[in-house]
This record gives C-alpha cells, structure tokens and sequence, in this order.
C-alpha cells in the first residue's frame, strides 16, 4: 500500500484511540485529540492518570478501548510505544499510526510481522486531518 492508502485505511475506522491523550492543551496529546474531534470523528483518550480530557470520558489503557476503535494514535515516548504496540495488537487493533517522534524500531517490525497497518513514517494526523487552533 502507499503511504495515501494506509492513511485512508487508518481514517476509516469507526473511531480512534489515543494514546498519550493530554490534559495540557499544549501538548501533541491533546491536540491529536481536538483534531478528530474537530473533524467529527469519535476518538477516545488513552490515560491512566485522567477520567477524562476535553470532556471525554478516558479509557485506562488499550485493553479499554471500545471494540469500534480499529485505529490508535500513538503519541508516546518510543519506550511506552513499544510496549503499548503488543497490548493493542492482543486486543484487535488494525491501524496503528505514530506521530513524529513516538517511534520504536521494535514496535514497527512488531506491526508488520503481525499484519498491521502501521504509520511511522513522519507523517502527522494533524497536518492530513488540518488541525487548527481555537
């Protein structure tokens, strides 16, 4: 697939998870999450620490996740990427896309071994999705 595939493939799931979802609105957590909401998309904060960020509730971790959500983002620490990418690849994950800077060499091969749609190229669902500030 080309890369403008695997990006329409990871967009058409029914909704996405975040991992990494932010409170601080200045963090790439949180406005991965404003950028689906902003274009009407239903997505779900991934975060232990929080009940919910921009007034949605939070799921704890990946294994939480509601059975719709087909694709994460990714925008973790490449450690934490690695370890979450099992996680969500057990619980039926199909699209994994990892913004700038959350890639792990180990969590891609892991994709792609198992038959994942992985996005680690540098490209950003904010830039795709036209993400704006309010």
């Amino acid at each position: 697939m080309t890369i403008e595939e695997q990006i329409k493939q990871f967009l058409a799931s029914p909704a996405f998870g975040v991992a990494g979802a932010s409170t601080n609105r200045d963090k790439y957590g949180n406005k991965v999450l404003r950028c689906y909401l902003q274009n009407g998309k239903i997505a779900i904060p991934v975060n232990p620490n929080e009940a919910t960020i921009e007034g949605i509730p939070c799921a704890a971790t990946i294994t939480d996740l509601p059975p719709n959500v087909m694709s994460l983002s990714m925008i973790t620490p490449p450690a934490v990427t690695a370890k979450l990418v099992p996680l969500a690849i057990k619980k039926g994950i199909k699209n994994i896309w990892m913004q700038p800077g959350a890639e792990h060499p180990d969590a891609v091969a892991f994709c792609k071994d198992h038959g994942i749609n992985v996005i680690a190229d540098g490209s950003c669902v904010l830039v795709v999705l036209g993400y704006h500030e309010h």
